[in-house]
C-alpha cells in the first residue's frame, strides 16, 4: 500500500478546496515550477504515470492559441451570405426559440441582424471559406480541421474559459495542461512540461481577466500547475538569485531544504512535500535552461521575418508563437498562449481587423515552421476562444459598424498537426451562425480528442478524491471523440 497514495485518499474536505480553488498552496518560488519531473506516485522518470500513454499517441505534444474574450466565428470562419439581404431585420423567434441572452441585450427591444462587413473565399484544395481578415491563415487551411459546431452552455467569460480549460464551470478543477503533465511528464528533466504565456494585444484596451486557476494543478498536486512565462523582468518570477547569492550558496540552501523537507515526509507523509523538493531542484536547472529557451538571437532571419514585424517585441503574440515552437523541440509537452481583446461588444469592425492582425500571421507561421522542423506531424496545434458571438447586433448597428455579444450555441475551432486530418471543414451551423444543424461538438469532446491524440483514454486518467475517481472529460456527461476529424 502506498501511504501517498492513501494520504491522498484521506485528504480533507478543506484541504481539497483550499487547493482547488487557486490551484496553488505551496510557496510563491516552489508555485512556479508546476510542470516537472521525479519519480512520485509511482511515475516514471520523466514524470508521468507508468501505464500512460494507453495507446499509440499520434501527437507527443500540443500547443493551445487561446483567444480569450470569444472571437465572431461569422466574421472569420462561418460564412453565411444570405444575411447580406437581411440588414437589420429582426433576428426570427424561430431561430431564437427562447434561448437565454445575457444581461447585456435580453433587455434590447430588438434583435436586429448584423451581416459580416467582410469578404469571404474558398481557399486551397478544400475549399474551406476563410474572411478577408486572415490572409496568412487562409493559405494554411489545408493543414487544418476547422469545427464550425463547437458549443457550450455558459455565457459568461469567467466559468466559460474555465469549462473550457478545466472542464468544470467552477473553480477547484485541474486544467488540461495540469492532466498532461501528471499522465505524460516531459522529455526534457530541466523545462517543465506546462508553460502558459499571456499576450499583449492591439484591440479593445478592456479585456477578458484571467486566473491562475485556468492553468492550475487543482486536486493534482501542485508539482503539474502550469508555469507561468512573463514578458518582462526574469521570464519566470525569482528565477536569478539574490544580488550576493552564487550557484555554489544556491546549491548548498537546495541540498539543507531537501534534507529539511524529506524528514518532514518523513514525519507527515505528505506528498506536498516531495513535490516541493522537486519544485526546487526544477527551478535551480531553469536558470539555465529557460534563458536559452528565450534567447531568439540565433534564430534564422527567414524564420523571424515568417512570424512578421512584431516577433522581436517581448509579450507579444508573434513571439509567443516562436517560443512555443522552441518549446516544443525542447520537449515541453503544452504550451497555451492566451490572447485578450476578443470581447467586441460594440464597434466591432474598429477592433477587430487589429486582433486579426496580431495572430493571423504568426499561427500561419507556427504551422509552417513547426512543419519545416520535422515537428507538425507530432504537435497538436489548437485555436479557438470561449464561446462564439451574435449574428444580431449589441448597440448602434450601421453598414460599417455594429457589436455583437456572447453567444454558446455555436462558433469555431480550428485544429492542425499532430493527428489531425488538414483540408476538412465539420459541422454546420443555420443561415443565422446562430444553431447547429450537423455535428455538434461539445468542449468536453475537445478535451477527450486532444488527450486521444496525445495517446490518452479519457475514461481511464483519472485522480482519486475521498474514493472518487475524477477526470477531466466525461466525468458526469459522456464526452465523445470527434473521428471524423482524425487522419
Amino acid at each position: 500500500m502506498n501511504p501517498e497514495i492513501e494520504h491522498i485518499k484521506q485528504i480533507t474536505r478543506r484541504h481539497f478546496f483550499r487547493q482547488g480553488s487557486l490551484g496553488l498552496g505551496v510557496p510563491a518560488l516552489a508555485s512556479l515550477m508546476g510542470g516537472i519531473n521525479g519519480p512520485a506516485f509511482g511515475q516514471s522518470a520523466t514524470g508521468g504515470l507508468p501505464s500512460v500513454p494507453h495507446f499509440a499517441p499520434k501527437a507527443k505534444r500540443a500547443i493551445w492559441l487561446f483567444m480569450a474574450g470569444a472571437p465572431a466565428q461569422m466574421d472569420m470562419f462561418d460564412y453565411k451570405p444570405k444575411m447580406d439581404a437581411m440588414f437589420d431585420k429582426d433576428l426570427p423567434e424561430s431561430v431564437r426559440m427562447g434561448q437565454r441572452l445575457t444581461t447585456m441585450t435580453s433587455g434590447q427591444k430588438r434583435f436586429p441582424l448584423a451581416p459580416s462587413i467582410y469578404k469571404f473565399k474558398q481557399q486551397g484544395k478544400s475549399g474551406a471559406w476563410v474572411s478577408d481578415l486572415l490572409p496568412h491563415l487562409s493559405k494554411r487551411v489545408d493543414d487544418m480541421a476547422i469545427v464550425k459546431s463547437m458549443y457550450t452552455e455558459a455565457i459568461n467569460h469567467d466559468p466559460a474559459i474555465t469549462f473550457i480549460t478545466t472542464g468544470r464551470q467552477l473553480p477547484g478543477w485541474a486544467s488540461l495542461g495540469a492532466w498532461l503533465s501528471y499522465g505524460l511528464g516531459t522529455t526534457n528533466e530541466d523545462l517543465p512540461a506546462f508553460v502558459t504565456m499571456t499576450s499583449s494585444w492591439t484591440g479593445r484596451k478592456q479585456a477578458q481577466a484571467l486566473f491562475n486557476r485556468l492553468w492550475g494543478s487543482g486536486f493534482l498536486p501542485s508539482r503539474y500547475q502550469g508555469i507561468a512565462l512573463r514578458s518582462k523582468g526574469d521570464p519566470v518570477l525569482f528565477l536569478s538569485d539574490p544580488p550576493g547569492v552564487g550557484k555554489t550558496n544556491r546549491r548548498s540552501m537546495l541540498d539543507v531544504l531537501a534534507k529539511m523537507n524529506t524528514r518532514q515526509h518523513e514525519v507527515a507523509g505528505d506528498p506536498e512535500t516531495q513535490a516541493r523538493i522537486a519544485q526546487y531542484e526544477m527551478a535551480y536547472r531553469m536558470q539555465t535552461s529557460v534563458p536559452e529557451l528565450t534567447d531568439l538571437s540565433k534564430e534564422p532571419k527567414s524564420v523571424l521575418d515568417m512570424y512578421g514585424p512584431e516577433v522581436k517585441k517581448p509579450g507579444t503574440f508573434a513571439q509567443h508563437c516562436l517560443l512555443a515552437r522552441r518549446m516544443a523541440q525542447r520537449g515541453v509537452r503544452f504550451s497555451q498562449i492566451f490572447h485578450r481583446g476578443w470581447d467586441q461588444h460594440n464597434n466591432l469592425p474598429k477592433d477587430l481587423p487589429n486582433q486579426c492582425r496580431d495572430f493571423d500571421q504568426p499561427a500561419a507561421a507556427l504551422i509552417e515552421d513547426l512543419k519545416q522542423q520535422g515537428l507538425l506531424e507530432d504537435t497538436l496545434v489548437i485555436w479557438g476562444g470561449e464561446f462564439g458571438r451574435t449574428i444580431y447586433c449589441q448597440g448602434k448597428l450601421t453598414r460599417t459598424t455594429y457589436g455583437r455579444d456572447h453567444h454558446p450555441r455555436c462558433f469555431t475551432f480550428w485544429l492542425a498537426g499532430g493527428g489531425i486530418k488538414g483540408g476538412v471543414v465539420h459541422g454546420e451551423t443555420d443561415d443565422f451562425s446562430y444553431n447547429i444543424t450537423e455535428n455538434p461538438v461539445h468542449i468536453r469532446d475537445l478535451n477527450a480528442t486532444i488527450l486521444h491524440l496525445l495517446g490518452i483514454n479519457h475514461q481511464k486518467l483519472t485522480f482519486d478524491v475521498q474514493g472518487v475517481d475524477l477526470r477531466l472529460a466525461g466525468f458526469d456527461e459522456e464526452a465523445h471523440i470527434v473521428r471524423d476529424i482524425l487522419a
